[in-house]
């Protein structure tokens, strides 16, 4: 039972992490997670989870990488393979090597091969950190995946001389020939194992197939347990689990992209098991790394052979020659190679690279490895010093990062100009609209087909006729002021709802259905706050009309009704709205000519279908059901593409605009889903 609370308070964590996080976007999640963990071991209650490190890397890091290895553009990465490898082979022995030194000589009572370890779990930059602070800047692309190759690879760098520089500093002993080529063994075997074991589970899963074993939860749960067995596999050999799961991933990505036997509805619930997975494990690595910070803290805090304000400075003195080491290493690269912009001498590229080398949980997760006792069996020296260090330049990094890269890199390139973010919308829009298709065609079976060929129709409209439209202008002024007057059109007709029925021409529950269509617009359209509201009033409605069915029966009659009689009382509704409307003068015309466009065009489609034969409930119901999945995709592809940096917070603002007023037109005409009970 108390695991069960543990995990609970974990889940509910990143619950309240995501609220927060979107009433302050301007703080990362990864610290609002951070800031969560560590403040709920001060609650009343005993909430203390310790770090197994061995679990860690095999229950989070391991799928975590997996995932990244199948997500991440192949073509991209091996275009800058040579600058991906100088930063994660490179780059980490300059670390170990520079660091380990500079850090013996600042702080004398840390053994030299100590902080040559400290200096090697320190150097790798973390995939999972890198990729949330990187998604809310508006990084170049190259700089973009050139961290996310590095992330990649430069972990197994870290953790092999950080190994090597423990087991010397445990023994007393250290050749570094041997370290060198148990370096290229441990790597390249890790990567050749797994792309080996991720082609004979592709194989195995082949052959169930072709024996007629197509369970598509069968084959899912197969290549969720993938990356488990991957790193499990390799680390009981001795070979880097970590390359073996990216590896995995590739190799998965391949077979995806290139092989026809894995089914469209396989992909559509792997890909939803997949998010439901990554959003769990991410949030809680975060989570999981502040419910350390706490004890860390406290370990040197209230120890009195520390000095508290030594102890801080030493973390930003390391951090900074981190950052140091990172820049010098990189301006060297510029001059060789020129990785990371397209002229010489690139200072801002670089500079915005060597900020972005965020330390994250792997470090803090290799840093608890550090043995209690040395091979003589005395206490390792200085270990809770080297954990409170490694700690305090995990938090400083995501702080700072989070901080100076939003300052730094801002809005894009001026040498783009205006017209190129407005065309990044357009790409980004286009890219949506493609991805909604793609939810509602892993959706078609047998019974939706011709549901399926009205929504992506309709898509496939919207896509051909994007065009430089009136919203991609709209200021947040004009967008609140059309949010404004569709709410006023909505009162409107809720007003002439009101008016038929104290003259009888329509009845209550009528009524009702009418209440409920215009309440589901108006979450659409309004504000989070009036959201709230109304999302508790439409729970309250539900939780009644639950422990009092009567309420539902009115539902059941109106079923049977004739539906072309509702279609003329939401004609009589929006035409009342608009001649409402047209007389408002607190808007400004260009608001009031787009809403009355809308209610124009509304009571002209549905005096069109009012004129057509009698509409076939179930495939109108299938197409709404569509319809909205087709939405929520969109939604969706939105926020993955501002998470990747391709848009920034404006620009998603703008386009998710777009979809909520799309959504709101699909509600207003499709009345059919409200007459469900």
């Amino acid at each position: 039972m108390e695991l069960f609370l543990v995990v609970l308070v974990l889940l509910l964590l990143l619950a309240v992490s995501q609220v927060v996080q979107r009433l302050l976007p301007f703080i990362p999640l990864p610290v609002v997670q951070i800031a969560l963990g560590g403040s709920v071991v001060y609650l009343p209650w005993d909430l203390h989870i310790h770090l197994e490190p061995e679990l860690f890397f095999i229950l989070f890091i391991a799928p975590l990488l997996f995932n990244d290895g199948k997500r991440t553009p192949r073509e991209e990465l091996w275009k800058l393979r040579l600058p991906i490898l100088l930063l994660a082979v490179g780059l980490v022995f300059l670390t170990v090597f520079a660091g380990g030194y500079a850090i013996h000589a600042m702080i004398p009572v840390i053994p030299q091969a100590a902080a040559f370890a400290l200096a090697a779990i320190l150097s790798p930059t973390d995939a999972v950190a890198v990729s949330a602070i990187a998604s809310r800047v508006h990084l170049p692309q190259n700089i973009h995946r050139l961290l996310e190759g590095e992330s990649l690879m430069n972990d197994a760098s870290g953790l092999v001389a950080f190994k090597f520089a423990i087991a010397a500093a445990v023994t007393g002993t250290f050749s570094i020939w041997t370290a060198s080529w148990s370096f290229l063994v441990i790597s390249l075997g890790g990567l050749l194992l797994g792309a080996v074991l991720a082609l004979a589970i592709i194989w195995f899963r082949v052959a169930l197939r072709r024996f007629g074993i197509e369970d598509v939860s069968v084959h899912v749960l197969i290549q969720v347990l993938t990356p488990f067995i991957l790193f499990y596999v390799a680390e009981h050999l001795g070979l880097s689990g970590i390359l073996a799961a990216v590896a995995g991933g590739i190799l998965h990505a391949i077979e995806q992209d290139r092989s026809g036997f894995t089914t469209i509805e396989q992909k559509f619930v792997s890909e939803i098991t997949w998010n439901v997975i990554l959003f769990v494990m991410n949030g809680l690595v975060f989570v999981l790394l502040g419910l350390q910070i706490p004890e860390i803290l406290h370990n040197i805090f209230s120890n009195l052979a520390y000095d508290n304000f030594q102890a801080i400075a030493h973390v930003l003195i390391i951090y900074v020659m981190l950052i140091a080491l990172r820049f010098l290493w990189l301006a060297l690269s510029e001059w060789l190679i020129k990785p990371l912009g397209g002229r010489s001498h690139d200072w801002r590229a670089i500079i915005l690279t060597s900020l972005s080398g965020i330390r994250g949980a792997i470090t803090l997760a290799g840093a608890f490895t550090i043995p209690l006792v040395l091979g003589s069996g005395a206490p390792f020296p200085e270990r809770d010093l080297m954990i409170f260090l490694a700690a305090g330049v995990i938090l400083v990094s995501l702080i700072i990062a989070s901080i100076a890269l939003p300052l730094l890199a801002g809005q894009p390139d001026e040498a783009e100009g205006e017209g190129s973010r407005r065309e990044a919308e357009l790409r980004v829009q286009k890219e949506a609209i493609k991805a909604a298709n793609q939810a509602v065609r892993l959706a078609i079976d047998e019974t939706n087909v011709h549901s399926a060929a009205i929504v992506i129709s309709d898509n496939d409209q919207r896509l051909s006729d994007i065009k430089r439209t009136e919203y991609d202008m709209l200021s947040r002024k004009a967008r609140n002021e059309e949010m404004y007057l569709r709410q006023l059109g909505i009162a409107e007709e809720r007003r002439c709802v009101q008016l038929l029925r104290e003259q009888g021409e329509i009845e209550s529950e009528e009524a009702a259905v009418l209440e409920n269509m215009f309440r589901s617009i108006e979450i659409v359209i309004s504000n989070r706050f009036h959201i709230f509201y109304l999302l508790l009033y439409s729970l309250v409605n539900k939780v009644v009309m639950f422990f009092y069915p009567a309420k539902r029966r009115g539902y059941d009659i109106l079923k049977a009704k004739d539906r072309k009689a509702f279609i003329r009382m939401r004609i009589t509704t929006a035409a009342y709205a608009l001649d409402r409307l047209q007389g408002n003068e607190a808007c400004a015309n260009a608001s009031i000519n787009r809403v009355c466009g809308h209610y124009r065009q509304m009571i002209s489609l549905l005096n069109n279908r009012l004129a057509a034969p009698s509409p076939d409930d179930v495939v109108e119901e299938q197409v709404q059901m569509l319809r909205m999945l087709s939405i929520q995709a969109e939604r969706e592809a939105l926020q993955q593409q501002y998470q990747q940096g391709h848009i920034g917070r404006q620009q998603l603002s703008k386009l998710q605009f777009q979809v909520s007023m799309h959504e709101a037109e699909v509600l207003d005409i499709n009345w059919g889903s409200f007459l469900q009970a």
